[in-house]
Protein backbone atom coordinates (compact mmCIF):
# COMPACT_ATOMS: atom_id res chain seq x y z
CA UNK A 1 0.00 0.00 0.00
CA UNK A 2 2.90 2.41 1.22
CA UNK A 3 4.79 1.61 -2.14
CA UNK A 4 1.89 2.73 -4.14
CA UNK A 5 2.45 6.15 -2.66
CA UNK A 6 4.01 8.67 -4.41
CA UNK A 7 7.45 9.14 -2.84
CA UNK A 8 7.17 13.55 -3.68
CA UNK A 9 3.89 13.11 -1.25
CA UNK A 10 5.54 11.27 1.83
CA UNK A 11 8.29 13.66 1.95
CA UNK A 12 5.40 16.82 2.22
CA UNK A 13 3.72 14.33 4.44
CA UNK A 14 6.86 14.18 6.61
CA UNK A 15 7.74 17.72 6.54
CA UNK A 16 4.45 18.80 7.72
CA UNK A 17 4.67 16.77 10.74
CA UNK A 18 8.04 18.06 11.28
CA UNK A 19 6.08 22.02 11.20
CA UNK A 20 3.78 21.49 13.54
CA UNK A 21 5.86 19.98 16.01
CA UNK A 22 6.54 22.46 19.23
CA UNK A 23 10.00 23.88 19.38
CA UNK A 24 11.72 24.24 22.66
CA UNK A 25 12.42 27.68 23.86
CA UNK A 26 16.17 27.08 23.52
CA UNK A 27 16.25 25.78 20.55
CA UNK A 28 15.13 29.24 19.27
CA UNK A 29 17.25 32.02 18.51
CA UNK A 30 17.67 34.92 21.14
CA UNK A 31 15.68 37.47 19.70
CA UNK A 32 12.79 35.32 19.29
CA UNK A 33 12.19 34.09 22.87
CA UNK A 34 9.33 35.45 24.86
CA UNK A 35 10.87 36.23 28.43
CA UNK A 36 13.49 38.53 26.34
CA UNK A 37 10.61 40.41 25.64
CA UNK A 38 10.53 43.82 27.41
CA UNK A 39 8.50 44.50 30.10
CA UNK A 40 9.14 48.45 30.84
CA UNK A 41 8.87 51.37 28.39
CA UNK A 42 10.34 54.46 27.44
CA UNK A 43 8.39 57.60 27.60
CA UNK A 44 8.51 60.50 25.67
CA UNK A 45 10.45 62.72 27.86
CA UNK A 46 12.58 66.03 27.30
CA UNK A 47 14.67 67.55 30.09
CA UNK A 48 14.47 70.82 28.11
CA UNK A 49 10.58 71.09 27.62
CA UNK A 50 9.47 69.36 31.04
CA UNK A 51 11.97 71.58 33.13
CA UNK A 52 11.00 74.63 31.64
CA UNK A 53 6.94 73.61 32.46
CA UNK A 54 8.05 72.74 35.88
CA UNK A 55 9.88 75.67 36.56
CA UNK A 56 7.65 78.18 34.77
CA UNK A 57 5.06 76.54 36.61
CA UNK A 58 6.63 76.42 39.87
CA UNK A 59 7.94 79.82 39.75
CA UNK A 60 4.06 81.13 39.11
CA UNK A 61 2.51 79.05 41.61
CA UNK A 62 4.94 80.32 44.41
CA UNK A 63 4.62 83.69 43.37
CA UNK A 64 1.56 83.80 42.74
CA UNK A 65 1.21 82.39 46.57
CA UNK A 66 3.86 84.47 48.15
CA UNK A 67 4.84 87.56 47.05
CA UNK A 68 1.47 88.83 44.82
CA UNK A 69 -1.22 87.23 46.82
CA UNK A 70 -2.41 90.23 48.41
CA UNK A 71 -3.02 91.84 45.35
CA UNK A 72 -4.44 89.14 43.37
CA UNK A 73 -6.61 87.85 45.82
CA UNK A 74 -10.01 89.42 46.44
CA UNK A 75 -10.75 91.42 48.82
CA UNK A 76 -14.24 90.72 49.21
CA UNK A 77 -16.30 87.61 48.47
CA UNK A 78 -17.60 87.40 44.76
CA UNK A 79 -19.20 84.17 45.63
CA UNK A 80 -20.17 84.69 48.90
CA UNK A 81 -23.47 82.53 49.48
CA UNK A 82 -25.62 84.61 50.66
CA UNK A 83 -28.61 87.03 48.96
CA UNK A 84 -28.36 91.05 48.71
CA UNK A 85 -30.30 91.13 51.84
CA UNK A 86 -28.02 89.21 53.59
CA UNK A 87 -30.52 85.69 53.61
CA UNK A 88 -28.24 82.42 53.98
CA UNK A 89 -28.34 80.49 50.23
CA UNK A 90 -25.52 78.08 50.71
CA UNK A 91 -26.69 74.82 48.69
CA UNK A 92 -27.71 71.40 50.50
CA UNK A 93 -24.90 69.85 49.93
CA UNK A 94 -22.30 71.88 51.13
CA UNK A 95 -24.82 72.40 54.32
CA UNK A 96 -24.69 68.94 55.20
CA UNK A 97 -21.22 68.83 54.39
CA UNK A 98 -20.08 71.62 56.79
CA UNK A 99 -21.22 68.81 59.67
CA UNK A 100 -18.10 67.48 59.14
CA UNK A 101 -15.97 70.81 60.56
CA UNK A 102 -14.49 70.22 63.96
CA UNK A 103 -16.59 71.88 66.46
CA UNK A 104 -13.80 73.94 68.51
CA UNK A 105 -11.05 76.08 67.09
CA UNK A 106 -8.51 73.78 68.48
CA UNK A 107 -9.85 71.16 66.60
CA UNK A 108 -10.45 73.11 63.28
CA UNK A 109 -6.61 74.31 63.91
CA UNK A 110 -5.57 70.61 64.46
CA UNK A 111 -7.31 69.30 60.98
CA UNK A 112 -5.67 72.45 58.69
CA UNK A 113 -2.07 71.18 60.26
CA UNK A 114 -2.23 67.73 59.65
CA UNK A 115 -3.71 68.41 56.30
CA UNK A 116 -0.95 70.20 55.36
CA UNK A 117 1.61 67.51 56.97
CA UNK A 118 -0.04 64.77 55.01
CA UNK A 119 0.09 67.07 51.49
CA UNK A 120 2.99 68.88 51.79
CA UNK A 121 5.26 66.01 53.26
CA UNK A 122 3.49 62.50 53.89
CA UNK A 123 2.14 62.34 50.36
CA UNK A 124 5.20 63.89 48.43
CA UNK A 125 7.74 61.32 49.85
CA UNK A 126 5.56 58.60 50.33
CA UNK A 127 5.48 58.72 47.00
CA UNK A 128 8.04 59.48 45.42
CA UNK A 129 9.79 57.24 47.53
CA UNK A 130 7.13 54.08 46.30
CA UNK A 131 7.61 55.37 42.61
CA UNK A 132 11.95 54.38 43.65
CA UNK A 133 11.04 51.41 45.14
CA UNK A 134 8.67 50.70 41.97
CA UNK A 135 11.20 51.60 39.55
CA UNK A 136 14.12 49.93 41.17
CA UNK A 137 11.79 46.41 41.89
CA UNK A 138 11.16 46.43 38.21
CA UNK A 139 14.97 46.73 37.54
CA UNK A 140 14.57 49.77 35.61
CA UNK A 141 17.64 52.14 34.68
CA UNK A 142 18.05 55.03 37.28
CA UNK A 143 17.25 57.66 35.16
CA UNK A 144 13.57 56.75 35.29
CA UNK A 145 13.57 57.58 38.57
CA UNK A 146 14.93 60.93 37.69
CA UNK A 147 12.58 61.22 34.78
CA UNK A 148 9.24 59.82 36.44
CA UNK A 149 9.74 62.13 39.34
CA UNK A 150 9.85 65.14 36.85
CA UNK A 151 6.72 64.53 35.35
CA UNK A 152 4.65 63.80 38.74
CA UNK A 153 6.08 67.21 40.38
CA UNK A 154 5.44 68.88 36.63
CA UNK A 155 1.46 67.26 36.77
CA UNK A 156 0.77 68.94 40.58
CA UNK A 157 2.81 72.52 39.49
CA UNK A 158 0.51 73.05 36.31
CA UNK A 159 -2.56 71.73 38.26
CA UNK A 160 -1.78 74.57 41.05
CA UNK A 161 -1.15 77.57 39.00
CA UNK A 162 -4.83 76.50 37.39
CA UNK A 163 -6.45 76.32 40.59
CA UNK A 164 -4.89 79.85 41.53
CA UNK A 165 -5.71 81.10 38.55
CA UNK A 166 -9.97 80.10 39.67
CA UNK A 167 -9.45 80.81 43.21
CA UNK A 168 -8.55 84.33 42.54
CA UNK A 169 -11.40 84.43 39.93
CA UNK A 170 -13.91 82.60 41.82
CA UNK A 171 -13.56 84.70 45.24
CA UNK A 172 -15.78 82.29 46.72
CA UNK A 173 -16.04 82.85 51.05
CA UNK A 174 -14.68 80.24 53.17
CA UNK A 175 -16.96 78.16 55.24
CA UNK A 176 -15.18 79.71 58.30
CA UNK A 177 -15.56 83.24 57.17
CA UNK A 178 -18.92 82.95 56.03
CA UNK A 179 -20.38 82.64 59.44
CA UNK A 180 -18.75 85.79 60.50
CA UNK A 181 -20.30 88.53 61.37
CA UNK A 182 -19.33 91.18 58.94
CA UNK A 183 -17.07 93.08 61.13
CA UNK A 184 -15.36 90.22 62.16
CA UNK A 185 -14.19 88.88 59.15
CA UNK A 186 -11.49 91.48 58.40
CA UNK A 187 -10.04 90.11 61.89
CA UNK A 188 -8.96 86.65 60.50
CA UNK A 189 -5.66 85.48 60.73
CA UNK A 190 -4.69 85.75 56.96
CA UNK A 191 -7.25 87.87 55.54
CA UNK A 192 -5.96 87.45 51.93
CA UNK A 193 -7.28 83.96 52.40
CA UNK A 194 -11.12 84.78 53.60
CA UNK A 195 -12.54 84.28 49.65
CA UNK A 196 -10.14 81.48 48.29
CA UNK A 197 -12.43 78.51 48.70
CA UNK A 198 -13.82 77.47 45.51
CA UNK A 199 -11.96 74.88 44.74
CA UNK A 200 -9.74 73.28 46.88
CA UNK A 201 -5.83 73.16 46.49
CA UNK A 202 -4.85 71.01 49.20
CA UNK A 203 -7.24 68.30 47.90
CA UNK A 204 -6.17 69.14 43.89
CA UNK A 205 -2.50 68.47 45.05
CA UNK A 206 -3.19 65.52 46.55
CA UNK A 207 -4.77 63.92 43.80
CA UNK A 208 -2.68 65.11 40.99
CA UNK A 209 0.51 63.39 42.54
CA UNK A 210 -1.39 59.67 43.05
CA UNK A 211 -2.93 60.27 40.02
CA UNK A 212 0.29 60.91 38.09
CA UNK A 213 2.46 58.78 40.19
CA UNK A 214 -0.05 55.97 39.11
CA UNK A 215 -0.26 56.61 35.37
CA UNK A 216 3.54 57.24 35.14
CA UNK A 217 3.64 53.36 36.91
CA UNK A 218 0.76 52.30 34.53
CA UNK A 219 2.60 53.65 31.38
CA UNK A 220 6.32 52.13 32.50
CA UNK A 221 4.66 49.21 33.44
CA UNK A 222 6.27 48.99 36.83
CA UNK A 223 5.27 45.74 38.49
CA UNK A 224 2.97 45.78 41.46
CA UNK A 225 1.96 49.12 40.67
CA UNK A 226 -1.66 48.52 41.64
CA UNK A 227 0.08 49.70 45.55
CA UNK A 228 0.15 53.37 44.30
CA UNK A 229 -3.57 53.42 43.29
CA UNK A 230 -4.23 51.58 47.02
CA UNK A 231 -2.33 53.37 48.98
CA UNK A 232 -2.50 56.77 47.80
CA UNK A 233 -6.19 57.81 46.46
CA UNK A 234 -7.53 56.69 49.88
CA UNK A 235 -5.13 58.99 51.36
CA UNK A 236 -5.73 61.91 48.62
CA UNK A 237 -9.33 61.46 50.05
CA UNK A 238 -8.34 61.86 53.75
CA UNK A 239 -6.59 65.18 53.25
CA UNK A 240 -10.08 66.39 51.49
CA UNK A 241 -11.58 65.41 54.59
CA UNK A 242 -9.43 67.03 56.07
CA UNK A 243 -10.08 70.32 54.87
CA UNK A 244 -13.41 69.75 55.85
CA UNK A 245 -12.68 69.44 59.03
CA UNK A 246 -10.55 71.78 59.45
CA UNK A 247 -13.67 74.03 58.14
CA UNK A 248 -11.24 75.22 55.30
CA UNK A 249 -13.67 74.13 52.05
CA UNK A 250 -17.11 72.88 51.45
CA UNK A 251 -17.46 69.65 50.20
CA UNK A 252 -18.12 70.68 46.44
CA UNK A 253 -14.69 72.48 46.77
CA UNK A 254 -13.23 68.95 47.67
CA UNK A 255 -14.89 67.11 44.80
CA UNK A 256 -14.08 69.84 42.10
CA UNK A 257 -10.27 69.76 43.50
CA UNK A 258 -10.09 65.88 43.23
CA UNK A 259 -11.60 65.75 40.08
CA UNK A 260 -8.97 68.63 38.56
CA UNK A 261 -6.28 67.39 40.64
CA UNK A 262 -6.65 63.89 38.90
CA UNK A 263 -7.16 65.63 35.37
CA UNK A 264 -3.81 66.65 35.03
CA UNK A 265 -2.55 64.05 37.23
CA UNK A 266 -4.06 61.43 34.87
CA UNK A 267 -3.89 64.22 31.56
CA UNK A 268 -0.14 65.68 32.00
CA UNK A 269 1.71 62.42 31.81
CA UNK A 270 -1.23 60.68 29.09
CA UNK A 271 -0.18 63.89 26.23
CA UNK A 272 2.86 64.80 27.05
CA UNK A 273 4.83 61.87 28.01
CA UNK A 274 3.33 58.57 25.73
CA UNK A 275 5.03 55.50 25.85
CA UNK A 276 8.04 55.42 23.03
CA UNK A 277 7.53 53.37 19.96
CA UNK A 278 10.55 51.02 20.09
CA UNK A 279 9.64 49.83 16.60
CA UNK A 280 9.93 53.52 15.20
CA UNK A 281 13.62 54.49 13.68
CA UNK A 282 14.87 57.47 12.59
CA UNK A 283 15.36 58.01 8.77
CA UNK A 284 14.07 56.22 5.73
CA UNK A 285 15.31 53.08 3.64
CA UNK A 286 14.26 49.84 2.98
CA UNK A 287 15.82 46.15 4.77
CA UNK A 288 14.57 42.71 4.55
CA UNK A 289 15.68 39.93 7.09
CA UNK A 290 15.57 36.38 6.39
CA UNK A 291 15.35 33.71 9.29
CA UNK A 292 14.98 30.51 9.52
CA UNK A 293 14.45 27.18 11.87
CA UNK A 294 12.81 23.94 12.10
CA UNK A 295 9.64 25.31 13.15
CA UNK A 296 9.17 27.14 9.69
CA UNK A 297 10.59 30.40 7.77
CA UNK A 298 10.24 34.40 8.97
CA UNK A 299 10.43 37.23 6.56
CA UNK A 300 10.55 40.62 7.55
CA UNK A 301 11.72 43.97 6.48
CA UNK A 302 11.28 48.15 7.27
CA UNK A 303 9.86 50.03 4.17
Amino acid sequence: MLASVPTSLCFLALASLVASTPVPAEALPASQKASDAPTLHELNFSWTRDGLITGIGGLLWLSSETVFKDELAPKTCRWCDRAEDGTDTLNGLDRWGRGLAAETPEGRKRWDTWSNVADFAVLPVGLLGGQYLLASGSGAPARYFAEDATIIVESFVVSQVVNQAVKFAAGRERPFVHVLPEDQKPLTDHPTDNNLSFYSGHTAMAFSLVTAAGTVSELRGYKNRWLIWAVGLPVAASVGLMRMGADKHYLTDVLVGAAAGSLFGVGMPLLLHKREDPTQTQGTGVSMQMSGGLGGVMLSGQF
